[in-house]
């Protein structure tokens, strides 16, 4: 009976645990709540006079905090600590001074309403900081762990072809290589979402030096732009990067970073990505990398003028989040280090087309000549 008990009883903690997970908002519902607690601040505080005179400061502070938010991101826990503490503040007033006897139902909803976002918003900012302690605990700063498995199962580079390693953050996670480039290439991806260069210099060893490659494509930096990183230390850490795989006989290709760009925000305020990405920023440290690769002879690869409008923005239709590429944007990549790898390595020849070939941006085709009766058209792709 007391196993019974026992089990009941931690069925019911982890359905707590579980249920209190799936309360926490995303960051982007989170985000859009402190929109919405900004403008009930402003219509609730206009109604009672008494509020309107006193809670202006801290009215001020909930506009700006919210544009910190915009520009931070919700993963900056103090600018999310602060914003939480001038609504509590407000509140707090709200409680304090007299009211009108007879306050609209509509006016009370909208003061429930702040209240529910107060609860949700704490919920957001308790599991943020819990999210935090755990990174700061993880032994695997780097994500060693990602592709440990496969670096094991990725067999040496066949005599005659050249290796390529893709270095990078989620623009390189994401881009799928078998679909852009010819199926004899040997191009491997390891990016990994999220990373700053700091990360990937840590993994330069496991995810590039041990897989044999002849050149190294790194794509980096955004996300230390986006975290507040100084830009003298992206600088070292590309360097140094840099430096190790000239010291492994490794040929470092570094491309630009990608311009980023506003034309989503109407879906998500967080698509507003040169808030936390400004694109003066960005321009320097590709002027620096363009000067960094000609001074060392290194090969450089120009994404963003390539990707760029006439504002220097990313356009709408290269991108559905203003940051990462889709399937347009890919393509317009994949030409660009092509051209510039099979200037710095030799390419392979190609394989005969009787084989499983891939179209650029889709998937893969059977292609049977031989199957064919004499003077057949072939199959349309």
């Amino acid at each position: 009976m007391k196993s019974i008990l026992r089990s009941l009883a931690a069925a019911v903690v982890l359905s707590a645990l579980a249920g209190a997970a799936a309360a926490q908002p995303s960051a982007s519902e989170a985000l859009a709540s402190c929109d919405r607690a900004a403008q009930l601040i402003e219509s609730t505080r206009l109604i009672v006079p008494e509020l309107a005179r006193a809670a202006e400061p801290v009215a001020e502070s909930v506009r700006q905090g919210l544009i910190n938010l915009r520009a931070g991101g919700m993963q900056d826990s103090p600018s999310v600590l602060a914003f939480l503490g001038n609504l509590r503040a407000y509140l707090a007033l709200a409680d304090a001074v007299p009211r009108p006897t007879a306050l609209a139902e509509d006016i009370r909803r909208q003061f429930y309403e702040l209240r529910d976002i107060q609860d949700r918003l704490d919920a957001y900012f308790r599991a943020l900081l819990a999210r935090k302690e755990a990174q700061l605990r993880d032994p695997d700063r780097d994500a060693l762990r990602r592709y440990a498995e496969a670096n094991q199962k990725l067999l040496p580079p066949q005599a005659g072809s050249s290796r390529v390693v893709f270095l990078g953050d989620s623009i390189t996670d994401f881009w799928r290589l078998n679909e852009y480039f010819p199926p004899e290439r040997d191009f491997v991806n390891r990016g990994i979402s999220g990373q700053i260069t700091g990360q990937m210099l840590g993994r330069m060893m496991a995810d590039v030096i041990a897989l044999q490659p002849s050149a190294v494509v790194v794509l980096a930096g955004t996300n230390d732009i986006a975290r507040g990183i100084a830009t003298k230390t992206i600088e070292n850490n590309l360097s140094m990067i840099a430096q190790l795989a000239e010291a492994n006989k490794i040929r470092p290709v570094f491309a630009s970073l990608l311009p980023v760009g506003d034309y989503h925000k109407g879906e998500n305020p967080s698509y507003e990505q040169s808030l936390r990405r400004p694109p003066q920023t960005i321009r320097a440290i590709n002027d620096w990398l363009q000067k960094f690769c000609r001074d060392r002879k290194y090969t450089y690869v120009d994404y963003f003028s390539r990707l760029a409008d006439g504002s220097g923005m990313l356009p709408a239709d290269l991108s559905d989040d203003g940051l990462h590429p889709n399937a347009k944007g890919y393509r317009l990549m994949a030409p660009a280090v092509l051209e510039a790898l099979d200037k710095l390595i030799q390419p392979p020849p190609p394989k005969p087309r009787s084989s499983v070939w891939r179209i650029f941006g889709g998937g893969e085709q059977k292609k049977e000549d031989e199957a064919k009766p004499q003077g057949a058209a072939p199959a349309r792709p």
